[in-house]
């Protein structure tokens, strides 16, 4: 287990050397789990196209096989290579992301069922962070989950994360405590319907506000 702390603690811009950030990419590329800093919680990333890796995250958190996992990308571009967007979806996504905003689409089929738990749907993320984003850029869509044992606290700092999952995950990369501290707004878009299905750091009026105008 690697620990890798950023040197900035205002992450204006990602201070993490090129020789860690690839530390970090090595152990995604061989199917092993990284925890990731975002502006919500920490999350808990893998490769999402390696299904023994999506397997070693459900483990590592002891969450059941029937609760699907979201995906972290970086740009809109990645997103509609994973899921189809709508309006509705494109107008939120303007509006919020990157944000606290998660927003759960139909996906395509490139995506290995068991990250959906075999549903039609998928979550998609752009995280507000400059580390989350640059691991990103250089690997591809990551899983998206906080990084805690299934029903603990969200974890809002990196120690919170180790003391859950422990030599589980192979490398951890601190950033210090989240911006946030606050789970993402989970919003369904499905067949032009547009509903919350979890209340998170984005209100249910800004959401509304939004696709009103």
């Amino acid at each position: 287990m690697d620990i890798i702390k950023c040197n900035d603690a205002k992450c204006a811009e990602c201070s993490v050397s090129k020789h860690d950030l690839e530390n970090v990419l090595s152990m995604l590329r061989f199917g092993r789990l990284v925890v990731y800093p975002t502006e919500t919680l920490y999350g808990l990333g893998a490769d999402p196209f390696d299904e023994t890796a999506v397997k070693r995250v459900f483990i590592a958190k002891r969450r059941p096989f029937d609760m699907p996992l979201s995906l972290a990308v970086n740009n809109m571009t990645m997103a509609e290579e994973l899921a189809e967007l709508d309006e509705n979806a494109h107008r939120l996504a303007k509006a919020f992301l990157p944000g606290p905003l998660t927003l759960l689409l139909k996906k395509k089929p490139i995506l290995p069922d068991i990250i959906t738990a075999s549903f039609q749907e998928v979550g998609i993320r752009i995280p507000d962070h400059p580390f989350a984003l640059r691991l990103i850029d250089e690997f591809g869509p990551i899983i998206s989950t906080s990084a805690n044992m299934h029903s603990h606290p969200n974890p809002t700092d990196v120690e919170a994360a180790i003391a859950d999952l422990g030599e589980s995950v192979a490398t951890y990369v601190d950033c210090g405590p989240c911006k946030i501290g606050k789970a993402s707004t989970i919003v369904q878009i499905i067949d032009g319907t547009v509903e919350i299905i979890r209340y998170g750091a984005i209100s249910k009026e800004k959401i509304e506000d939004v696709l009103a105008g």
